[in-house]
């Protein structure tokens, strides 16, 4: 397609966790398999400049770009739906605008005026959607939030001025909504749709396209209800039906019909979309061969949202190895024996990911440490391999008191340490920070460059390549004074910084499987291609269970 950009507004109503990221990541991949250029851009309207200081528990993941942005983990669902590669101009809070704007002010930027959400925020609002635009055919973007909230409003005034300044065919809304079923009256009911609406209606946006979640496919009686008290045609009113898994979605939004009322509406024509692969995806899900149990060691375990990225990289893994995935969610904190420990006996892999935080940190090594001397498959992430080098050090090698001196800042053998100053690959310059140094400003953030150097490693063999880019979020790092000594007592060090001054992968030979890697690999993973880790760490966790 060329011609004007066309932009496509997601929002919500009713209630959160709709699924507005999944919808647009869907709708997304939609037009993508029709051959249009698709970006996607989250607005939320939580105060924080970004989510990388909140805690999972409330927010859930924290997703990060290749350019080191931490975003909402809906930009994951656009990553691993969509061929995109995201950035800091495809996220944008509250904290974010308004940060903007008072820089602006105190420069002197509005000479001297009144500076009032509107036309300030909202222009500056509207100014963030149009900053990536270029070369793009759709841009679809999600509204955080749920209509009615006061924290939206700046955000559905901007999208609704939005619409006249770009032209009335060159945007569209469509609003997901709830409709909920009641057994004991033995229908669905659609007067929270109606108000929520109704809301939307209140402030100026006609919504042009209906989603409704429900748990089954709607009658042609219910949509016209709908049609007529939500004031749009029939045509325009789709189910967003309940699926078991969410790679269903596009699928089952095209049975309905919503990408061709998508492009009817913005006057757009192309080609019959091309979504064998995603129908065969979704067999290999409907058809597995075995199943295969993957025990995950963290903090954040009763909410799962918590380890988004991390999940469905596993059943990225499981599908490429024609497996059904069970996941065995265990709390560090629960673990303080090895006895405790015994209840990943059932499980064919053990995973410790990434955290922050003290809370349960020696409950993971203990984890770690079954998992060597169980031989059973082991992938550690982020801190989880750096704990896998603790537990190495202080039981393999012999040193009692080996710890990271981010859990105890005075450790007699600090083999995880943050260092004080280190050459940034990104940045090409030379970076300093100490542990009183900003939360995430002296992180390693993003997309760094790793070579693979031992070419029997299983590294090697899951990527088949010497040089890899992956995304990190830490700021602490592998020790290199206690390497010769950890390395003498057989873990081997087989992913390093171009520099070859920060270790990034570590393995133990003598074991099934066991690796560790700094940065986080799930960041990365797609349905359609896993990411090589994730990949043998099942086929690993499969064989053992079949041996």
């Amino acid at each position: 397609m060329t011609g004007k950009t066309k932009y496509i507004f997601v929002t919500g109503g009713v209630l959160s966790s709709l699924g507005k990221g999944l919808a647009s990541a869907s709708i997304g991949m939609l037009l993508e398999s029709r051959g249009l250029n698709v970006s996607l851009i989250k607005l939320d309207p939580y105060i924080n400049v970004d989510p990388g200081t909140m805690n999972p528990f409330q927010h859930g993941e924290v997703f990060v770009t290749d350019d080191g942005t931490e975003t909402d983990l809906d930009l994951g669902h656009y990553e691993r739906f969509v061929n995109v590669r995201l950035t800091a101009d495809h996220n944008f809070t509250t904290g974010k605008i308004y940060n903007s704007v008072i820089t602006k002010e105190r420069r002197g930027d509005y000479l001297g005026g009144t500076v009032q959400v509107i036309p300030h925020i909202t222009d500056e609002i509207k100014n963030s959607i149009k900053l990536r635009t270029e070369d793009v055919d759709i841009v679809i973007v999600e509204i955080g939030g749920t209509i009615g909230d006061i924290e939206s409003l700046p955000f559905l005034e901007a999208i609704r001025q939005f619409r006249f300044d770009v032209g009335r065919e060159n945007a569209i809304y469509i609003h997901l909504t709830f409709v909920p079923y009641i057994p004991t009256a033995g229908e669905v009911k659609t007067k929270p749709t109606q108000h929520s609406v109704k809301e939307l209606r209140s402030i100026g946006i006609q919504p042009d396209i209906l989603l409704c979640r429900t748990g089954r496919f709607l009658s042609d009686d219910i949509k016209a209800k709908i049609a007529l008290f939500c004031n749009l045609s029939q045509d325009a009113v789709f189910t967003a039906k309940d699926v078991d898994c969410i790679y269903e979605v596009p699928l089952i939004y095209h049975q309905e019909g919503l990408d061709q009322k998508i492009l009817e509406q913005l006057n757009v024509w192309t080609g019959s979309p091309h979504l064998d692969a995603w129908r065969a995806l979704m067999d290999k899900v409907k058809h597995p061969a075995a199943t295969v149990k993957i025990a995950v060691v963290g903090k954040y375990t009763d909410l799962t949202e918590s380890y988004k990225s991390l999940n469905e990289a596993l059943f990225h893994g499981s599908v490429a190895n024609d497996a059904n995935l069970d996941l065995m969610f265990v709390d560090s904190s629960t673990i303080h024996t090895q006895k405790d420990a015994a209840m990943l006996g059932d499980a064919d892999g053990i995973l410790v990911p990434g955290g922050f935080g003290s809370r349960g940190v020696e409950g993971k090594i203990l984890a770690i440490q079954y998992a060597r001397e169980h031989a059973i498959p082991f992938l550690g992430i982020c801190l989880g391999m750096q704990l896998a080098v603790v537990e190495f050090a202080r039981h393999v090698a012999g040193i009692k008191t080996a710890h990271s001196s981010e859990f105890d800042q005075d450790a007699a053998d600090p083999v995880i340490y943050l260092m004080r100053e280190w050459f940034d690959e990104k940045t090409q310059t030379v970076e300093r920070r100490d542990a009183d140094s900003e939360k995430g400003g002296t992180m390693r953030l993003g997309a760094y460059p790793c070579k693979l150097v031992d070419k029997d490693s299983r590294a090697w063999k899951a990527y088949r390549t010497e040089n890899i880019f992956e995304r990190h979020r830490h700021r602490y790092e592998f020790n290199n004074g206690y390497l010769k000594k950890l390395e003498d007592r057989g873990l081997r060090f087989t992913g390093l910084s171009p520099k070859e001054d920060l270790v990034e992968i570590v393995e133990i030979t003598d074991h099934p499987w066991f690796l560790g890697c700094q940065f986080h690999p799930e960041f990365k993973s797609r349905p359609l291609e896993p990411h090589p880790l994730f990949r043998e760490f099942i086929r690993a966790a499969l064989f053992k269970k079949d041996n």
